[in-house]
C-alpha cells in the first residue's frame, strides 16, 4: 500500500474474523478488500474518516443498511451492495457483490442514488487519501 501522511492503520484482522464475516453477510469479500482487512482491520484518514472501516464495522453497518427499518422504508435496497468505508459526511462506499465487481460506489445519503467512483480498492483509497475534503469523488 502507498504511504501517506497522518494515515491510521488498526491491526490486522484474522481469517477467522474475515470467516465470520463473509457468513454474516452471506457473500464473500472482494478479494483486495480481505486482503487489505488481512493487512490492517481499517484505515482512518488525517480528518478521522473511516476511509475502510474494520470487519465489525462493516458486518454492523451493511446489516444495519440491509435490515433497519429506516433504511428499507426510504430507500431502494442494498442487499446488491458490501459497504465498506464512508466520507464522514453520510455518503457511505460500496463494492457491488450482485453481479461480482471490483468496482467502488458511492452512495449518496441525501438522493439515494449509487455513483461510481472507482475502478478498484487501489484506485478508491489513492484518490480517497490524497485529496483532502470529504467530496472528493465529486
Amino acid at each position: 500500500m502507498e504511504r501517506y501522511d497522518d494515515v491510521e492503520l488498526e491491526g490486522p484482522a484474522s481469517e477467522r474474523d474475515l470467516r465470520d464475516l463473509e457468513l454474516r453477510l452471506g457473500q464473500p469479500l472482494p478479494a483486495t478488500l480481505r486482503e487489505l482487512l488481512l493487512e490492517c482491520n481499517g484505515v482512518v484518514d488525517a480528518d478521522g474518516t473511516d476511509v475502510v472501516w474494520s470487519a465489525d464495522q462493516i458486518g454492523l453497518k451493511n446489516s444495519e443498511f440491509r435490515t433497519g427499518g429506516d433504511f428499507t422504508s426510504l430507500y431502494m435496497p442494498f442487499d446488491a451492495l458490501m459497504f465498506f468505508g464512508d466520507n464522514g459526511g453520510g455518503d457511505q462506499f460500496a463494492f457491488v457483490r450482485t453481479p461480482q465487481r471490483s468496482d467502488v460506489f458511492v452512495w449518496d445519503h441525501e438522493n439515494d442514488s449509487r455513483t461510481w467512483v472507482a475502478a478498484d480498492l487501489g484506485t478508491y483509497l489513492h484518490r480517497a487519501l490524497s485529496h483532502a475534503g470529504e467530496d472528493w469523488y465529486r
